[in-house]
């Protein structure tokens, strides 16, 4: 079984390309906005919870790794549920993914106020409205962000946290972390859920798995040394910001970062670190709602949502009325809760019920197609990538379970939208019966 790229798709991204696509979409993000709900979870023991939330992130990475090296596609999270389990389970996936991107738009634009807010005077719903509103227009008119300037600018965000850690480190106080486990691990295990969150986003590759040489073997590479690269990132940031300020005052911060950096830095911590929150945040959000309103046209081309939605401007050519719909879902996102923890985990749920879809992609792969296995650019025997797969999946389902005792809110959204989604699923298909030769076949 094999699965062709488009002709239409160039293939003109490398090792580098993919690194910076998966690390670019990790670090930058969830490091000005996770610290204080992580911190007021587990204190210290956040440093502990990071190393905890890579373990479950290694499992993921190597089902996508493998997955990628046998059937590399774009929209890979959306084509592979839906090939190798079953349309419904696509669908839902997909539908899941319309909260974690509302969810993660909003959190972003509520972060970028804070840390506004440090310079200047501002109203902040008013402000996210018109930050999602100019986004969102510059997707309209085709607005598109060249790779090499996303280079450049990830590549300025390392360095601005390499300075902050390497500014900090003499400053740092052992004292002032204090010890790693003061409560037990329950706190420590709360915190998973929001961590993982610094590694989502790592596998981003797979999403262009047309576009990428040879991506057999560079898509599972790069994902490798963007995990090394946000585990290294991730714990120096987080050890140094502890060490400089200590759990009590992370967990009280809206902006963690700044107040960790106004230490060694002094007067040049707010235009450094409010600079690169910014460039690094407005990125992310436009980022984000470019991939949501393409998800949005993907599934409306494919009749899984009412074909109005695909939509194509004829002077701009962009999917216009995926972009409006998903802008009109960002502003009703303004609804949901203000709380991170409820943020995050609006986010981090879908996502994790997406990983483990994948999943199980990969185990009933290893189990019923060996021709399609055997051809993996990875030395990972089937019964290998099935342990592995059964692993992810079950750690997949402690992470959603154990973010229970932190908020249990995002799991009734979540539960209520896919109810939601599947009434919809259930009528929109009835209607999209069409006559073959061979009888009646679901559109769908």
């Amino acid at each position: 079984m094999t699965i062709p790229a488009p002709e239409a798709l160039r293939r003109n991204v490398g090792l580098l390309g993919v690194v910076m696509f998966g690390a670019g979409t990790a670090i930058g993000v969830s490091i000005f906005s996770v610290l204080q709900p992580a911190a007021e979870i587990a204190g210290s023991g956040l440093l502990i919870a990071i190393a905890i939330s890579m373990a479950p992130m290694l499992l993921f990475a190597t089902v996508y790794a493998w997955l990628a090296s046998i059937a590399p596609t774009s929209g890979a999270s959306y084509e592979w549920p839906r090939r190798f389990l079953s349309p419904v389970v696509g669908f839902a996936i997909a539908w899941l993914r319309i909260i974690s991107n509302v969810g993660a738009i909003v959190i972003l634009a509520r972060v970028l106020t804070n840390y506004l807010s440090m310079v200047f005077p501002i109203a902040p719903t008013p402000v996210i409205v018109g930050i999602l509103t100019l986004v969102f227009a510059l997707n309209l008119i085709g607005v598109a962000v060249a790779a090499r300037l996303q280079v450049i600018l990830m590549l300025a965000l390392i360095a601005v946290l390499a300075l902050f850690v390497v500014s900090g480190v003499p400053l740092v106080s052992e004292a002032r972390i204090g010890p790693l486990v003061t409560d037990g691990f329950g706190p420590i295990i709360a915190a998973v859920p929001l961590l993982i969150s610094l590694f989502l986003g790592i596998e981003s590759a797979v999403e262009i798995g047309d576009e990428v040489r040879s991506p057999e073997r560079t898509i599972p590479l790069g994902i490798a040394l963007a995990i090394l690269l946000t585990a290294l990132v991730y714990s120096a940031v987080a050890a140094t910001a502890l060490g400089l300020i200590g759990p009590q005052a992370l967990a009280i911060s809206k902006a963690p970062l700044l107040d960790a950096a106004i230490r060694p830095l002094g007067r040049l911590a707010l235009p450094i670190i409010v600079g690169a929150a910014t460039v690094s945040i407005v990125k992310a959000i436009n980022a984000t709602a470019l991939i949501f309103s393409r998800s949005i046209y993907a599934m409306a081309a494919k009749h899984a949502l009412p074909p109005a939605l695909a939509a194509i401007h004829p002077r701009f050519g962009t999917p216009y009325r995926a972009v409006i719909a998903c802008y009109l879902a960002a502003l009703a996102g303004l609804l949901m809760p203000p709380s991170l923890i409820f943020l995050l985990l609006a986010i981090n749920i879908p996502t994790m019920l997406k990983y483990i879809a994948c999943s199980l992609c990969a185990a009933r792969v290893a189990a019923n197609d060996p021709d399609l296995a055997s051809s993996s650019r990875l030395r990972i025997g089937r019964r290998t990538i099935t342990l592995v797969s059964w692993s992810a999946v079950v750690a997949g389902i402690v992470i959603i379970l154990a973010g229970i005792e932190s908020d249990w809110r995002p799991y009734c959204l979540v539960v209520g939208w896919l109810a939601v989604g599947m009434v919809f699923y259930s009528l929109y298909s009835r209607q999209h019966i069409v006559v073959t030769p061979s009888g009646p076949r679901n559109a769908l």
